[in-house]
This record gives structure tokens, sequence and C-alpha cells, in this order.
């Protein structure tokens, strides 16, 4: 996409000179030419004169050649200048009328062969103006700062060194995110937004240098409506704080995804949680947000009825953006009641088949459940051999469930019917295992909770302090899941990788985490990548749940096809002409970039 406002002057420029053929260009060579001949019969008359009167005359006529050639100029620069003005209106006047199809596609995608390379300005000027409105300790250009906000040991994705922010700013209110990002529009220079810092694949790694904008510090509960069941927040707001601060009224908020997530990123990638299967991803959980887009413009996506028909619904729209569509300053959020009863039950089974046919039962059944999990057995092994847990589980196929009512009877329902499920699908009665108190329900479900820090551990012990993780994402329609991962399986026992597979097995997504030498890092990208792309051959997709960032972009063209990929690069151009919010996630800005990702 060509910029009106600062590329237009560089694709016109050529040799061409738009008025070297105007009609006044020849008008005045004309009056210059008749100015010559004037000059010419005057000296001819001249031969019949005495020289006395000659003498006279040629001091009278040098002085009415150099007047008459003096008005001569002028007349013809006023022309020319003249010509040349109106010209340049008309010219100006045409291309906006009627702008020529190859700098201006009348077309509704854009495909990435149709875009130029951005054209980036100087992050110290946008630095300088900061300093001037910003209190000092909101503007950091310390190198410990900048290092904390440039990668991360989780992330699939990191950054060289001179593709690190030039600063990190800290706004404290949406005027002053609208005040940030207008000088930055203003000079032209690329802004990242960073919450929580635990997004997996690559979504906060600054790829064009810039500002990393970091949101912690708007992290204020901003309204509480709890006749209406939902609460508005800032976007620094972590979903714990949240949690903890909605318990003692009895609410909750349904996604809960890993430990430190904050709701601004958890909006830009959609995230979810173990209990996605009952109260949905963040899509289902937003109501409105509040953004600021990426010229500073301040805009409110709705209001607070739970449902709304009124125009495009641009919640929905920058809900999964991943910060390049707008930064997300505040959200107002669904909330749901706390059960009053809830219960955990644990249930091993000789096979992943088995599991994930009683998986399949149990979402067909109708039966309800607040989360339903499922963890392979390298999983169990790991949370065994972690010390995490103060109990020892059995090393086999799992499922962790949640299940909760309005009364004791209704969850005792609830888990016998599940029990006979999962008896049918060969657990063994000695193999389902329910929580008697609070105590042991949070014994058992830790677990779950401690999947990814007893893989990391097992990990170092391995491979030492300097071993690396890799984990991602895909989902399955829940009939392939079995599928899914045995093959999964198989990829990283034939490569012979240290992994291990969590699942939300009520939506068919599930998580692997890997961990390995740094001289491996080749091989696990391949295996990954077969991962993904069987997700995708069994109709999955690239992600459940962590998002494209710059990790799966490629894999993006292979889900929707490059036209959808084209359709999400017009909308990205529309709103952010200038590539300003975090480039080169989710899909590619420019067609010479040359990432391996």
């Amino acid at each position: 996409m060509i910029s009106r406002a600062t590329r237009l002057p560089f694709v016109l420029k050529t040799n061409y000179h738009p008025f070297a053929y105007h009609p006044f260009a020849y008008r005045g060579f004309h009056l210059s030419t008749k100015s010559f001949n004037s000059t010419k019969n005057n000296s001819t008359k001249e031969s019949i004169k005495s020289e006395s009167e000659k003498s006279s005359d040629n001091e009278s006529n040098d002085n009415n050649n150099k007047n008459s050639f003096g008005k001569s100029v002028l007349s013809n620069t006023a022309i020319l200048f003249i010509g040349a003005l109106v010209g340049t209106s008309w010219a100006s006047f045409n291309l906006c009328k009627n702008p020529p199809e190859f700098l201006f596609p009348h077309t509704s995608t854009l495909p990435l062969s149709s875009t130029l390379s951005p054209n980036y300005g100087d992050s110290n000027l946008v630095i300088t103006e900061l300093k001037k409105f910003l209190k000092s300790d909101q503007v950091s250009e310390s190198k410990d700062e900048i290092d904390n906000h440039a990668d991360s040991y989780f992330s699939t994705d990191h950054p060289t060194n001179n593709e690190k922010p030039d600063a990190v700013v800290f706004p404290e209110t949406t005027e002053e995110v609208s005040k940030i990002l207008k000088i930055c529009h203003d000079h032209h220079v690329p802004i990242v937004p960073f919450t929580g810092g635990t997004s997996l694949e690559g979504h906060y790694i600054t790829t064009r240098r810039g500002i990393s904008l970091d949101m912690s510090r708007m992290n204020k509960i901003l309204s509480t409506h709890k006749d209406d069941l939902d609460i508005t927040v800032q976007a620094g707001v972590s979903w714990e704080d949240l949690r903890d601060y909605l318990q003692p009224f009895g609410f909750l908020f349904g996604p809960d995804p890993g430990p430190g997530a904050c709701i601004g990123g958890m909006c830009g990638t959609s995230c979810s949680g173990t209990n996605a299967a009952r109260y949905g991803t963040m899509r289902e959980n937003v109501i409105s947000l509040t953004a600021v887009l990426a010229d500073g413009t301040i805009v409110k996506t709705r209001r607070r009825p739970r449902k709304t028909a009124a125009g495009y619904n641009l919640t929905q729209l920058f809900i999964g953006s991943e910060g390049t569509l707008c930064i997300v300053t505040e959200a107002t959020l669904k909330l749901n009641v706390i059960p009053k009863y809830e219960n955990v039950a644990v249930v091993s089974f000789p096979s992943m088949l088995d599991a994930a046919d009683a998986v399949a039962k149990v979402v067909q059944s109708g039966v309800q459940f607040n989360a339903m999990e499922l963890l392979d057995s390298e999983m169990m092994k790991y949370v065994n051999q972690s010390g995490n847990v103060t109990k020892k589980y059995d090393e086999l196929p799992t499922l962790m469930f949640k299940l909760g009512g309005n009364s004791s009877k209704v969850v005792d329902s609830i888990t016998n019917d599940i029990k006979d499920i999962c008896v049918d699908c060969n657990c063994g009665k000695k193999n389902f295992k329910f929580a008697s108190s609070e105590e042991e329900k949070e014994e058992l479900w830790t677990a779950r909770k401690v999947a990814l820090w007893s893989t990391m551990d097992v990990g170092r012990s391995i491979y030492g302090p300097d071993a690396q993780l890799w984990t991602t994402d895909v989902a399955v329609p829940i009939s392939k899941l079995v599928e899914s991962l045995e093959s999964t399986r198989k990829m990283f026992d034939q490569a012979n990788l240290n992994a291990t597979i969590v699942s939300h097995a009520g939506d068919g997504n599930y998580h692997t985490f890997i961990i390995y030498p740094k001289s491996d890092t080749e091989k696990v990208n391949k295996v990954v990548q077969k991962m993904v792309a069987h997700a995708l051959e069994l109709d999955g997709t690239v992600t459940g749940e962590h998002g494209v960032g710059i990790g799966k972009r490629d894999f993006l063209i292979e889900e929707l096809g490059e036209v959808g990929v084209d359709v999400m690069r017009k909308i990205k151009f529309a709103l952010d002409p200038l590539s300003l919010l975090n480039p080169d996630k989710i899909f590619k800005i420019d067609s010479e970039e040359k990432r391996s990702h």
C-alpha cells in the first residue's frame, strides 16, 4: 500500500518536467525573438545619421534595449510562474479527483506484492518530545529496561540486537497513550504494546526498533456493576488480580491463561485457558473496548448492553488483532457467578485412545463441566519427577475435571455421569478419583497448574540451566483430537525430543512443551512445523489461543488462503497506513522482509 501523504512524491519522481512544453513557454520565446528583431531594424536606420547623432542615439538605444530586455525577462518569469502555479493546481486537482489505480488500487484485498517497504523515522525525535510532557520515570532508555521488553525465555522468536526498541514508555492514562501515538505518527516511528510479557509467539518482539509501550501502570479497576455482572478495567490489570478482587463478590472472570497475563494482551491474542469449554475465550467475555488508533484517535467500540445490533462489531475486530490495529487501554468484561459447589476429579486411562474416546463421549453426552484437561503420560511423569506435587500420580494419560453447580446434588449427579462414561472407556473404577475436601480439591488440580513448570524443571535437570523451552499450540475438531495427539507424540519420539502435551480437551485445543539444548533449535522448529501442518490437514487451526505473532505467519496463509490474509492486510492498512502498530505480526507488511518465520 502506498501512503498518499508520504510516498506519492517518491512514486512520481521522474526526469519529465511538467512545464517543459507548456504553451506559455513558447510565448516567452516569441517575445524574446521580437525584441531581437526590433533591435536589428534600429541598427539599419542608424547608417544615414551623422556620427554625433549616432553616438547620442546609441546611448539612448542601449538604455532602451536594457529596459526592453529587463521587461521581457520579468514578463517571461511572471508568465512561467503563473503557468506553473496553474499547472500544478490542475494536476493536483485531477490527481485527487481521479487517482490512478496503480497508486490507489480500487480493490478489496491487499496482496503482499502490492506493498512497499515502510519508511520509518527517527525515534530520538519522538523520545525528545515525549520527555517534554511525561514524567522522568515514564520514559526509559536504559539497557536493562530495553532488554526486558525485547525478548523472553518463553518466546518462539527472538530479536536481533538491531531490532530492539529504542525506548520503553510507561503511559498512565488513555489520554497519554493518545498523545504518545500522535507524536509517533507525526514522526513515523513504530510502537509495540507490552502488558504482562507472557506471550509466546513473538508478539511483543520489536522488529523495527521504535517504542515499546508498557501498559503495566494502567492497572486500575475503573468501575464494577454488580447488578449487571460486568466490570471495566484498564489494560494493565492482571487476570489473577482481577480474580482476587472479584472473589468476595462471588463473581469470576471466565478466561484463566498462564500466570502474569494482563487484560490488554489477553484481548490482543483472544486467549482463554482451562475454563474455555465452560465460559469461552476472550471473544465471548469482552463487552466493549476503549482503544487508541495509530494516529492517536480514541475510540470506544460500544456501550454496556450484553447484546447490540448497532453497526460494525469493532470489539470483535480488535480482539485477536495482536496490537496491529489499535492499542487497547480499557475493557468492559462480562462476569459469571462462582458455582456454589465445585469438585475436582482425576481419571487415568491405559491409552491416549481411551482418554480421547472419553473426551468425545463426555462432550456428546451434554453433561456440563467447568473444565476438562488431558495430560499425556510424559506430562504425568514430569509432574512426579519435578517434586511440585505432594502426591504421586499414575504415569498414564490422565483427564482432570472441574465439575460445578448450584447444589451438591447437582455436582454429585454430574460426577456420576462422567464416571460412568470414563469406566465405559476402560479407565477402571479405581482410577477415577474425586476430592472429598477443599484441600484435596486443590491438591488434585495442582498437577495441572504446575504442568509447564514441571516440564521446565525436568528439562533443566537434563540439559542444565541453558535448557531451552519451545511451547506452542494447535486446535482440531474434537473427533480428530486423538489422531492429532498420537501423531504429535510420534513426531517427538522419532526426533528424540523431550516433550510433554497438555490439552484443553473440551474444545480440541492442546499445547506442547518441548525442552531441548540450543543446538537442537532447528530440529525442534521442523518438528513443530510438521505438527502444525498435520493439524491443518485435520481441518484444524494453527493456534487455539496463543495467537499468530511472528512464528506462525506462513501457516496462517495455509489455513485461510492468500485471499483471507490479503483481506486482513487491507484492513490493517486502512486503519494504520504507515504500518506503525506492531509491524510484522500476524502477516507480512513488507514484500522485501527476509525473516525466517
